[in-house]
């Protein structure tokens, strides 16, 4: 069954993917622009996580709320490098010596955007300017098909790449063309190839669910094809039409109305998620996440000693996001094209100088740590020990959590064997709903504000 766009104006749970927390819509600017080298100086830098953001895509699909643009006219891409250089070099300073990175991440956007002399530039600043050695740590990039060249992809397998994301969507090409993303089953194929004849480590591939038109048989359909190639993880991701999306604009979802959906849209996301859930556990992945299936012998993509919910992250790039434990901080954030373009030209003209400095970002106060640690833990399939809440906090989560948690319980959503929380099958099914039941008041007044701008 589908659901035509028009029907979906009904208020949703489901509206939106949860990982991080606070959200950058949650962000504001900082009026004391604290300086990084104050910021980082009493931190933890043994094992930090740094992420590169590249923020150009040659097309951007119609549910991307990503920061990015399309294209980059002219010298823009030269010059983006260049900022992200002079960034580099003042974050380096600002964290003096004893910063050391324990994994590593291209995202955006699309990194492979950028031609193989630029990735080999990029590389360059993780490594020369800040002291990352790629080839020893995790390294994740994520690609399309059409930027998915033998040039590009030999220039990340030398540097060390270990995990190469590919995101395909649908190897349906009716239905990748109702999600505006347009492309053909071949060349997804062709990239295919190309990437497995790099020889990543990890290759990843990424699917969605819900498109317009789709049905559990064509569901099906793209999952034997990715499995086909026998990915080391997939992702099921499912769609959701938000404000300012080109989706999102084609059914008349604006900002002030919120993204919505009907229950019908909502019961055929459940079935079609549980479909694929089932199907990949049958062919031997192993659930890390909503979303995320790892191939029971793949090699792990994660450090041994980071850990998301307490080691900092250095972002770079104008929609990078960096981590201490009282300051959540970035650039400024929009999903509208026109306000990201100038966002852009804004970075690739700042001085060195500037970016010394945190000007965007959210205060991190004891009340939100404790829900970014149970939120960040809860939504893995492993879910969160006792002893490390415990060891943090100096209580249990039910002391802090317990409406919550009870509520999650009731519902058939999470179990106790009183050392781990962890979500049920059934939960972990609902996590878009039950990460947003933890933000905090303040978060969700600072979300919806900047959402009524």
């Amino acid at each position: 069954m589908t659901v035509a766009p028009q029907a979906r104006t009904t208020a949703s749970p489901y509206q939106s993917y949860v990982y991080a927390y606070p959200h950058k819509t949650a962000y504001r600017r900082l009026p004391d622009r604290p300086a990084l080298r104050a910021l980082w100086a009493d931190q933890p830098k043994d094992a930090l996580s740094l992420y590169l953001h590249i923020p150009f895509c040659e097309v951007r699909c119609g549910f991307c709320n990503l920061f990015t643009r399309i294209g980059a006219p002219g010298e823009l891409t030269t010059a983006y490098l260049d900022a992200l250089d002079r960034q580099a070099g003042a974050v380096r300073d600002a964290l003096g010596d004893g910063g050391r990175f324990a994994t590593a991440a291209f995202g955006g956007g699309t990194p492979t955007f950028l031609t193989a002399a630029e990735l080999t530039r990029l590389c360059d600043i993780a490594e020369d300017r800040m002291g990352a050695d790629l080839r020893a740590v995790p390294l994740s990039v994520e690609a399309s098909p059409a930027t998915a060249t033998a040039d590009r992809l030999r220039v990340l397998a030398e540097r060390g790449a270990t995990r190469l994301s590919l995101g395909i969507q649908s190897f349906v090409d009716a239905e990748a063309r109702s999600a505006v993303r347009p492309q053909r089953r071949a060349d997804v194929e062709s990239a295919l190839g190309r990437i497995r004849d790099a020889r990543f480590p990890v290759l990843n591939i990424d699917l969605i669910y819900g498109i317009d038109g789709q049905t559990e048989r064509t569901w099906r359909h793209s999952l034997d094809a990715a499995l086909a190639w026998r990915p080391e993880e997939l992702y099921l991701y499912p769609l959701y039409v938000r404000p300012l999306t080109g989706l999102g604009r084609r059914t008349g979802l604006g900002r002030r109305t919120g993204t919505g959906s009907d229950p019908a849209w909502d019961e055929q996301r459940l079935r079609l998620y549980r479909a694929g859930r089932d199907h990949l556990l049958a062919h031997g992945y192993v659930q890390q996440s909503m979303r995320m299936f790892r191939r029971a012998d793949a090699p792990p993509q994660t450090a041994d000693d980071y850990a998301c919910q307490t080691d900092g992250m250095i972002g770079l790039g104008c929609g990078a996001r960096s981590y201490t434990s009282g300051l959540h901080y970035s650039f400024d954030y929009a999903v509208d094209m026109h306000e990201i373009r100038g966002i852009i030209d804004d970075y690739v003209s700042r001085p060195a100088g500037d970016f010394a400095h945190a000007e965007i970002g959210r205060r991190i106060d004891t009340d939100e740590a404790r829900r970014r640690h149970l939120l960040q833990s809860l939504l893995q399939a492993e879910g969160l020990p006792h002893a490390a809440y415990r060891e943090r906090f100096d209580a249990a989560p039910a002391d802090h959590f317990g409406p919550e948690l009870a509520r999650f319980a009731d519902r058939g959503w999470l179990t106790d064997d009183g050392t781990v929380l962890r979500l049920t099958p059934e939960g972990l099914a609902h996590s878009d709903a039950i990460g947003p039941d933890l933000f905090s008041p303040a978060v969700r007044s600072a979300m919806a504000a900047y959402e009524r701008k």
